[in-house]
């Protein structure tokens, strides 16, 4: 090659191309960009624990209960009703007011077969025996009902849902207008919210009723002890408020 054709052939200019640039000042402003969406962004701790606790226990493992139910996850739907837990607080100041109820009812030996216990999750009032109904019965004993207003009127300062379940013994029925225990069970846990309800204090939609007849025993059916313990009304208030819409 003559040396003209090699001064006439175009020298590649020094450095990065020209469009290095613009394509950094693209890059700069992007990253610009998404620190101010960091900084204008908040993150709600709640909903992390919420979210954090729902995906350990969808996708945990744990050895201590046998379990034949395939884990379930929360559904992003029900984001929309956001769940607060109860303050241990509240739950131990509604069970304080609950027991001064029952300590001062005028209900003689029948107090000691109502009983009054707060759990992690919930608080559970256990109305056994025949302090509720007469044996194969679904009508409130009258001498109850102060102490059912009262705790109405406890609950009505409550959040949270609440669940009024019947319990029986083992017992078969042979008379009666019911055909069962669980239609019995059934039957008491309804009068019972009725009559909550009949009070004026509670939100319907907070309450909820269920019947378990036999099947849900806390004591062995062997003994009239364990029968009576068995036979009883429990009204639960959950540990979790639902707030309505």
């Amino acid at each position: 090659m003559s040396q003209e054709s090699i001064d006439d052939a175009e020298i590649p200019e020094k450095g990065a191309p020209m469009w290095v640039v613009t394509f950094g000042d693209l890059m700069s402003l992007l990253l610009c960009f998404f620190v101010l969406l960091l900084s204008f962004s908040e993150m709600d701790a709640q909903k992390y624990k919420e979210m954090a606790g729902s995906m350990a226990k969808a996708f945990g493992v744990q050895k201590s209960k046998k379990t034949f139910k395939k884990p379930m996850g929360q559904k992003i739907i029900a984001r929309e009703f956001e769940t607060v837990r109860i303050s241990k607080r509240e739950k131990e100041e509604f069970g304080k007011e609950v027991k001064k109820a029952i300590a001062d009812a005028k209900l003689g030996d029948l107090k000691d077969l109502i009983q009054v216990k707060i759990t992690e999750d919930a608080v559970v009032i256990s109305m056994m025996g025949e302090t509720t109904f007469g044996s194969g019965k679904a009508d409130i004993r009258h001498q109850m009902l102060p102490l059912l207003k009262k705790i109405a009127a406890a609950l009505q300062t409550t959040k949270g849902p609440i669940i009024i379940s019947g319990h029986t013994d083992n017992v078969p029925i042979s008379s009666g207008p019911f055909a069962s225990n669980l239609a019995l069970s059934a039957a008491r846990a309804t009068k019972v919210a009725q009559k909550l309800l009949s009070y004026g204090h509670i939100d319907p939609r907070r309450l909820s009723v269920a019947g378990y007849g036999e099947y849900q025993p806390v004591e062995s059916n062997n003994s009239s002890q364990g029968r009576e313990k068995n036979r009883r009304v429990e009204i639960v208030l959950k540990g979790v408020d639902l707030p309505l819409k």
